[in-house]
């Protein structure tokens, strides 16, 4: 299956919007209408090209395409600052504890506090694939490769990255969260509250409550639901928490899915990305079937995660070998068909992540 990862571009939005219709409630970032995909579009089109490096809040948006239909199979963002003039809305679980002498009792009491965060985190988000393509190592492709262009492009994203996850949902797609809480003080129903929060928040700041929420007031399914994931979202958060995400004290406001935190410097993948120079060709055939094959240097061609800006951001998964270092550049063999995919030639530069 030979697929790529790019960088979208305006001639997109038609296949974008078919694609994510497909996407299902609860996620967020995907509920927008046309004419604000194509915003969202352009403004990742200029921020693509921008030479400014800091972060300043523009979504990158990533698409995945099947090479030989063409189709748009997957998508996937970094919205690279999240507060600013609408903040970062979340619940805090706060766990205090009060003792009765009387009683000889301690208690622990948790509740939600609402915070606002205005200079906030780089956040993921509006990853979706396709069903018939989850399951051959595209979903990881589809998310990691966002950690390469993190590598290649460190300035344009804060210290810290979040990924809100998609919050629990019984067997009838209902949140118990959102029916505990939510459903009481929005004249409206879950989706379309979650889709809103896409647009514009100040509905947020004029409905949600100020204070503290207690847990122990709240149905047994709510309390259960904080911090749990939905069934299908369930994959992506192991694969974050290898990458070194841990879940802290955040859940989402909505449905109380987990909010999971890292050191951008920190990311596994982003760590361990290599900057290298394409030496040559791999010979064909020769990763697929002496992989044990020991070089010089002691490696064997491996499994990687390739990308390029030759000028626009790719990312593809394929076969790499270090082949040594020149002029202070390590040097890269990268297999036929990725540097087809890729359109990469001998002495482009390549972000490699092996192992992965």
């Amino acid at each position: 299956m030979a697929i790529i990862v790019r960088e979208v571009s305006t001639a997109d939005l038609d296949p974008l919007w078919e694609l994510i219709g497909h996407a299902n409630t609860g996620m967020t970032s995907l509920k927008i209408d046309q004419e604000q995909l194509a915003d969202r579009i352009e403004r990742s089109h200029f921020a693509f090209r921008r030479t400014q490096e800091h972060p300043e809040g523009a979504p990158y948006v990533f698409v995945m395409q099947d090479i030989a239909s063409g189709k748009l199979v997957g998508t996937s963002c970094i919205f690279s600052k999240t507060g600013g003039y609408e903040p970062f809305y979340a619940y805090q679980v706060v766990s205090e504890l009060h003792s009765s002498a009387l009683l000889e009792q301690t208690r622990e009491i948790r509740a939600l506090h609402l915070i606002k965060i205005h200079n906030g985190p780089t956040e993921l988000g509006g990853l979706f694939l396709l069903p018939n393509f989850r399951g051959s190592g595209a979903g990881r492709l589809l998310s990691l490769s966002r950690f390469l262009y993190i590598a290649a492009h460190p300035k344009r994203f804060a210290n810290e990255t979040i990924a809100e996850m998609r919050g629990y949902q019984d067997e009838h797609g209902e949140s118990p969260f959102w029916n505990a809480i939510g459903s009481h003080f929005f004249p409206i129903d879950f989706p379309r509250a979650d889709a809103l929060s896409m647009i514009n928040k100040q509905f947020i700041e004029d409905l949600m409550p100020q204070y503290p929420i207690y847990l122990e007031l709240l149905p047994r399914d709510a309390i259960a639901a904080i911090g749990k994931v939905h069934a299908q979202t369930q994959p992506a958060l192991e694969m974050l928490k290898r990458q070194g995400f841990v879940q802290k004290d955040l859940v989402d406001i909505f449905d109380a899915g987990a909010v999971v935190h890292c050191n951008t410097r920190e990311i596994a993948a982003v760590r361990k990305t290599r900057m290298c120079v394409m030496s040559r060709i791999l010979e064909s055939g020769s990763h697929r079937n002496n992989q044990d094959r020991v070089q010089q240097d002691g490696e064997a061609a491996s499994e990687s995660l390739i990308s390029t800006e030759n000028p626009r951001f790719q990312c593809t998964l394929g076969f790499s070998e270090r082949d040594g270092v020149a002029n202070n550049q390590e040097l890269v063999a990268i297999d036929a068909e990725s540097a087809e995919n890729l359109k990469a030639s001998i002495g482009d530069k390549l972000w490699v992540l092996s192992g992965w």
